[in-house]
Parts: structure tokens; C-alpha cells; sequence
């Protein structure tokens, strides 16, 4: 299932009839993000795009992929499933994978990327067909770009080399802005050089297989390795390069690397910027990096994210990979956890199964929730029910919201907590009342509500799932 890099699992989603492939002129604003907008509002098993034909570039040149990971067929075809495949199962399968952590690691020296190099003259808006994704961006972003680091402090740690994924403005030919949370490894990284007034190395990959780009997004220890887990979740040893100019470890397949330092110091205004909160974020004073080589394929595939309103990619993209972290920690304190479904905006709401072992065991997990690395500036909101309800069926969630859940004992308010500053709600940025919403059954000591007679499925509804699920097409 393991695919070396952007092309080939554009071909798998090729043959499994999940690649939509554009040839009729579009252009850059606003077709691009439009299109990628119009193909998750219509139907949770969209299709990835590729335009070939974009204005102001020639034809097949400057050619752009979205929405390659937007829908749950494209997720199963990343983890080598079957397009049908449940959520349910893609989150169970996700995380017995991460069992396998640390995996193999292969370093290589034949990189595509290496077949051109730019030292001088280097302009971005010419070598990438760049487009504003929403109407009131400040301008043109790289968002779904594996940027790594290295510690300053530790530059021999590999797992301590980050392989992350943050929003990049493109401000000038060989300028960027990037918002490198204080949290996030590279904000560690980044005081870690600037205390020593140094500019930060940084090396960024564009258009990636859709394992690290999965991987990227997720909250991992600090000195675990990025490519350590996505070869975990790939079951096959992960393929990275040496960056020629910084020395950083760079994924093998990728269709563009960019290197440069980050300036020791230097901040200019970032922003707004169209969020997966679905609102635009505000302008804030962020660092900049200067760019001095650049190395890409021939024809290059430009791969974007459109992020919005959810659901977006962005939404399918980080699903299960903060789902399954939340699960692991919070089933190690509580081995009662069934299932963490943490998809919605990023885990700022959570819905966890439990089988509970007395009264108020149910509201415990929801506040330690609150309290992993993750929900620390996430888990406003934390849904609570039990193993008979999967948090994957929002059908069944609703039901025990509806029956389960009495508002005067089962509501419990945390106020001042944490949160990430993009939360719009957030009030100072950064701070929010947060809740938990217990819709178990009580048990004893609690003893209210008539529950003791629940209607069950007839006995052979098992049988017939298995029986009209291959007869419905």
C-alpha cells in the first residue's frame, strides 16, 4: 500500500475512479478553490482533482492537485483499504498501525526532486502557480507543505528533526511568512535559535504521498519522528533525502523542495487568512523566511488545500490522526475508552464511547480529555456516551443526546481553559469556557431516569447487514 510519492497514489485514486481530471482552461482565482469548495459540499466520497490546463501557464505545466485526501474512498485507498471501507474500521486500522511505531526509516540519494536547481533569481510566483484559496486572504498561500526543522540544541536528535504542516504566505518572489505556534516543534526550535541569535534552517516539501502529509498534522511527543510514524502507518520502510543546502532530512518523493532560513527576529504582519474554523483569522506579527534554493521535478504537481467551512480536506486529512492520539492517551489512564471520534474542527468538538465502571466515571474522561497534549487547545466541547454508541454514527450520538442527557446533572463547565487562539469564539484569544456533556446511561450511585427496558435490534439484523451490504451498490 505503500506509495514512493504524490504520483503514484494519484494513479491508485486513477484507477479506483477517485481522480477527476480537468483538461478545459481554469483560472487560478477563483475556479481553483471553487472547485475543490463545490466537490466536498456535494458528497463525502468526492474524488481528488487535477487541472492540466491552468491560465498563464502552459499546458501541462504548472499543474495543480486538490482535495487529493478529501473523502473517506481516498483515505481507505491511503491506508491500502477498500473504498467502502467504514470509518469506524479506517480508525481502528489507523491506530493498530501506530502499534508499529517507530518504523523503518530508508535514506536515499536519487531523489526526483534533484533533476533542477535554482540558487539565483528565484521567484516563486513563476515556478509555482499560486492562487488565493478564499476571497479575503491577504494574499497567496502554501498550505499543505511538509516544513521541517531541526533542534539547535539537539541537531544529531533525529526524532527531534520536526515534519510539520503550517500556513505559509507567499509575501515576495523568495519571501515567505509562516505562523509557527509557540506549542508546535518548530516554535521550540525557533526560540531554541533565536536565543542564540541564529537564523533557523528550514527546508519545505510541496506536493507529497499522503501518508506524511497525514502524519504532519499530528501531535506527536516532541522527540518522535514524523517519518518514523509514517512508515508505521505505511508498513514499509519511509524514503527521505538530505536537502543539499541545510543538510535537513526531506521526503524523497516530493515534487518541490524549498530551503532557506527563518530570520533570527524579524516578524511582519501575516494574515487574515481563511481557517478551518471557517472563519478568517485575524493579522498577526509572524516570522519570515528568505529563501535561497530551490529544487524541483520536471512539471511539477502542485498539491494545495482548500480549507473553509468545514468539511473540507483538511477535515478527512486530520480525522483519525487526532482521533488516535486522544484515543491512545485517554485509554491509558482509562482502558474502559472504546472510541475517540475527534474529527470535527480539528477535535475542538470530541465524542468518546466509554464503558463505564460507576457514576461519574463518564464525566472524569471527558475532563481528562481536556488535559492531553491535544486537548489542551482543543476539546472545547467533549461528548460523552457510552460502548453501545458509535461516536462514528452521528445518528446514534444524537439519539443518547437526545434520551441520555439531562441538562441539570449532566452538563460540566470548566471555565478559563485553554484553547488555540484561532478559535473565534475564544474571548481573550486563547481562552474559553469548555464543556463536557455526560449522555451515558446513569449507574449507580446515580439513579435517576427510567432505562431499564431498551428496545434492541431484532436478532438476525446482523446477518442482514452482511447480506444487503452486497447487494446495495
Amino acid at each position: 500500500m505503500a506509495h514512493a510519492d504524490l504520483r503514484e497514489f494519484l494513479e491508485t485514486l486513477r484507477k479506483n475512479d477517485q481522480l477527476l481530471e480537468y483538461s478545459d482552461p481554469v483560472r487560478p482565482e477563483p475556479d481553483l478553490s471553487s472547485a475543490a469548495a463545490a466537490t466536498t459540499n456535494l458528497t463525502d466520497r468526492g474524488p481528488a482533482l487535477l487541472f492540466d490546463n491552468i491560465e498563464g501557464y502552459e499546458r501541462g505545466k504548472g499543474r495543480v492537485a486538490l482535495n487529493v485526501v478529501g473523502s473517506w474512498p481516498n483515505h481507505a485507498l491511503m491506508l491500502g483499504m477498500d473504498t467502502d471501507t467504514p470509518v469506524k474500521e479506517q480508525f481502528f486500522e489507523f491506530a493498530e498501525r501506530w502499534e508499529a511505531f517507530p518504523g523503518q526509516v530508508e535514506h536515499r540519494a536519487d531523489a526526483p526532486w534533484q533533476e533542477h536547481a535554482l540558487t539565483e533569481d528565484i521567484d516563486l510566483f513563476q515556478l509555482l502557480p499560486l492562487f488565493r484559496l478564499n476571497d479575503h486572504d491577504v494574499g497567496c498561500y502554501i498550505d499543505k507543505a511538509i516544513v521541517v526543522t531541526r533542534d539547535p540544541d539537539d541537531p544529531d536528535h533525529f526524532g527531534k528533526q520536526n515534519a510539520g504542516i503550517y500556513r505559509i504566505q507567499v509575501k515576495d518572489k523568495d519571501r515567505l511568512g509562516i505562523q509557527p505556534l509557540a506549542a508546535h516543534d518548530i516554535g521550540l526550535h525557533l526560540r531554541a535559535a533565536e536565543e542564540r541569535g541564529e537564523n533557523l534552517p528550514v527546508a519545505i516539501a510541496i506536493g507529497n504521498e499522503p501518508v506524511i502529509s497525514t502524519v504532519g498534522g499530528m501531535p506527536l511527543a516532541y522527540d518522535q519522528s514524523e517519518y518514523e510514524m509514517a512508515a508505521a502507518i505505511q508498513g514499509a520502510p519511509y524514503r527521505i533525502a538530505t536537502a543539499p543546502l541545510t543538510g535537513l532530512d526531506v521526503p524523497w518523493g516530493s515534487e518541490v523542495i524549498l530551503e532557506g532560513e527563518i530570520i533570527c527576529g524579524r516578524r511582519e504582519i501575516e494574515g487574515p487568512f481563511g481557517e478551518f474554523t471557517g472563519y478568517y483569522s485575524g493579522a498577526r506579527s509572524q516570522p519570515v523566511i528568505r529563501i535561497s534554493r530551490v529544487s524541483h521535478r520536471t512539471d511539477p504537481v502542485f498539491e494545495h488545500l482548500y480549507l473553509g467551512k468545514p468539511w473540507t480536506e483538511m477535515d478527512y486529512t486530520l480525522a483519525l490522526n487526532t482521533s488516535v492520539p486522544l484515543y491512545r492517551q485517554l485509554k491509558a489512564d482509562f482502558p474502559e475508552v472504546v472510541a475517540v471520534n475527534a474529527m470535527y474542527t480539528q477535535g475542538l468538538l470530541g465524542i468518546i464511547s466509554v464503558k463505564q465502571r460507576f457514576g461519574g466515571h463518564a464525566k472524569a474522561v471527558g475532563m481528562r480529555a481536556m488535559t492531553t497534549p491535544h486537548g489542551l487547545a482543543y476539546c472545547k466541547v467533549i461528548i460523552v456516551v457510552d460502548d453501545d454508541i458509535d461516536p462514528f454514527n452521528l445518528a446514534q450520538v444524537m439519539w443518547a443526546l437526545s434520551v441520555r442527557f439531562h441538562p441539570q446533572h449532566d452538563l460540566v463547565t470548566v471555565p478559563n481553559g485553554s484553547v488555540l487562539a484561532l478559535d473565534p469564539s475564544s474571548d481573550p484569544d486563547g481562552i474559553v469556557h469548555k464543556v463536557v456533556i455526560d449522555a451515558t446511561t446513569p449507574i449507580s450511585p446515580e439513579t435517576r431516569g427510567h432505562y431499564s427496558h431498551e428496545v434492541s435490534n431484532p436478532p438476525a439484523t446482523a446477518a442482514w447487514e452482511t447480506i444487503l451490504k452486497g447487494l446495495i451498490k
